[in-house]
């Protein structure tokens, strides 16, 4: 039967497995996933973290090609920044990719897992064939973006938002959580002058006044991380 015939599907990868490790903070998540991946040929996970730290330390230990990682991981390390020390931690191949996997699809989220390197965005809701397929391309350092996603960065290119610094960013996530300036200053380690000439300049890139128009027009925007 010839490999490319239609009635047989794609034939089997006769290559080495792509060798995964797993990071996310919910163990019932990991598990899904390890059950998932399991059932379909050239995927092998060979590990799982549930926080930054234990992926660098895992990762160390069992050289994955491809960390799928959650962004959001409880207290401590992020995801964005345990995308970034991993991509950075070997040159050339010896690093592994990262393909991020996550519900979270901002403007704010995207960014900053592009920025620390990340090969692929992937959003939780796609169907398992799309996750199989990512992990294949992330692993040969294709880029990967969920439709959803492609779709969001095409319409920033063509019609870009407000561009805000990361402080600012961080200042305003604060705002939406309802936090007063004074608050703002001492979990940013900032002077409350300080705080207020970066709102002065939220403000002005957003065309607002107030706090409250502020926190709208970032949602709108989806500049909210």
């Amino acid at each position: 039967m010839k490999p490319d015939d239609p009635t047989t599907g794609p034939a089997p990868s006769t290559g080495p497995a792509v060798r995964v490790l797993l990071c996310d903070d919910h163990a019932v998540v990991r598990a899904g996933l390890r059950a998932l991946l399991s059932s379909t040929d050239g995927i092998d996970v060979i590990g799982e973290a549930g926080s930054g730290e234990e992926a660098l330390a895992t990762t160390a230990r069992l050289r994955p090609d491809v960390v799928l990682m959650d962004l959001q991981l409880g207290t401590g390390m992020d995801g964005v920044t345990a995308t970034s020390r991993l991509t950075a931690s070997g040159a050339g191949a010896t690093a592994p990719r990262v393909l991020v996997l996550t519900m979270f699809d901002t403007d704010a989220d995207i960014a900053r897992a592009v920025a620390a390197g990340a090969t692929g965005y992937l959003l939780k809701a796609e169907p398992p064939e799309k996750l199989f397929a990512a992990i294949r391309d992330a692993a040969a350092g294709r880029a990967v973006l969920s439709g959803q996603v492609a779709d969001r960065v095409v319409s920033r290119i063509q019609a870009p938002g407000p561009a805000l610094t990361e402080r600012e960013q961080d200042i305003l996530g604060q705002l939406a959580r309802g936090v007063g300036n004074r608050a703002i200053a001492r979990a940013l380690f900032l002077s409350e002058a300080t705080v207020k000439t970066h709102l002065g300049r939220i403000y002005t890139k957003l065309g607002v006044r107030t706090r409250s128009g502020a926190v709208a027009v970032a949602t709108r925007h989806r500049l909210l991380p």
